[in-house]
């Protein structure tokens, strides 16, 4: 889980500095419709539109943004045409890779999400390659200098499954999807701010890459998470600190 976290923090690094803010914004609107519409307009009965907010807002999106965005999915047909879609594959070095996407046109999106693939020299799989090494779960994750031992003891209260603590001093909590919502408001009414928290597919087990084959993995994540059709992109990989050094 440790090295989902360091991927999952460079995605975040990523997300923040990102010039095509435009396009993200898109993304985001999206899922808060889709989510409005399939569970409700209130985030406390809908873990997954409750996932949404939280980005939106980590993402400096305006409330009225968000709530527009809501009060569309609930109130109207928008979502009706659009379908979700789960596409499996492997990147270089046999990582296992899940891109999610929510789409209009399936024969559109597979064969961009299949070009993305064999140009990274990886291919597309079928359905079940690696879905069975996923599980959706909520991540809270916390920058080092965090009060371990109080942090720890406020998550298990909470209801959190696990807390794990990273090399570099930070920590993660991990949650079921559907208690997410209410670990990250108990930890908040603590004081524990988090860098980021997001309901993720997360591995159970990673792969180790070096550095020829770590830069092929993020470039193929790079080119699926810049088609307009694809919402997330996961993946099993570790890369460690030292390779991380010397790609930055």
């Amino acid at each position: 889980m440790a090295g989902h976290s360091k991927w999952a923090n460079i995605k975040h690094r990523k997300a923040a500095q990102d010039a095509k803010r435009g396009k993200v914004f898109t993304k985001l609107i999206r899922e808060l419709t889709v989510a409005a519409k399939l569970g409700g307009p209130v985030p406390a009965d809908n873990p997954r539109l409750r996932s949404a907010v939280d980005k939106a807002l980590t993402a400096n999106m305006t409330r009225d943004t968000i709530d527009r965005a809501i009060a569309r999915g609930a109130g109207s047909n928008d979502a009706d045409n659009m379908e979700e879609l789960t596409y499996e594959g492997y990147g270089a070095g046999g990582v296992a890779i899940l891109v999610e996407v929510m789409t209009d046109n399936r024969n559109r999106t597979v064969s961009e999400v299949r070009h993305a693939f064999n140009k990274c020299g990886g291919n597309l799989g079928t359905d079940g390659s690696v879905a069975y090494l996923f599980t959706r779960r909520g991540q809270i994750s916390y920058a080092s200098g965090v009060d371990e031992e109080a942090l720890l003891e406020a998550a298990l209260e909470a209801g959190a499954e696990d807390v794990v603590t990273n090399a570099d001093g930070s920590l993660d909590v991990f949650t079921t999807f559907e208690e997410f919502g209410a670990v990250k408001d108990a930890l908040d009414a603590g004081g524990f701010v988090s860098e980021s928290a997001d309901v993720a597919m997360i591995p159970s087990t990673t792969t180790t890459l070096d550095l020829d084959t770590a830069e092929k993995v993020i470039r193929l994540v790079d080119m699926l998470e810049d088609l307009d059709d694809v919402q997330n992109v996961y993946s099993n990989a570790d890369i460690p600190d030292d390779v991380l050094e010397q790609m930055s």
